[in-house]
């Protein structure tokens, strides 16, 4: 009898982990919106910005042309040109 309690403990446990825990979306919304206010990108700046991140793919996951896709329209809504858009370009790059 013992034994049994110690399986359906432990199932239950992991279910009520995972209600607790945070999905991908929101932590791809917590990331975004951190990014944005350090950007402090304001009003149809920060709407776009915050569209595009939301619509990349995770950072983690994130392949080399994807991150170059995520980086080249976050300059783009920016209106970065020359070098300040080079310096945006190789820092959003390094990023993980």
């Amino acid at each position: 009898m013992k034994m049994l309690h110690v399986p359906l403990l432990m199932m239950g446990l992991l279910l009520c982990s995972q209600g607790f825990a945070a999905t991908a979306q929101q932590n791809k919304m917590t990331t975004c919106n951190a990014e944005a206010s350090a950007k402090t990108l304001k009003g149809d700046e920060r709407k776009a910005f915050m569209s595009t991140c939301l619509k990349a793919a995770p950072a983690a996951a994130a392949t080399p042309q994807e991150r170059m896709k995520t980086c080249n329209a976050t300059a783009t809504t920016q209106a970065l040109k020359g070098d300040a858009r080079k310096a945006f370009m190789s820092e959003c790059l390094k990023k993980k």
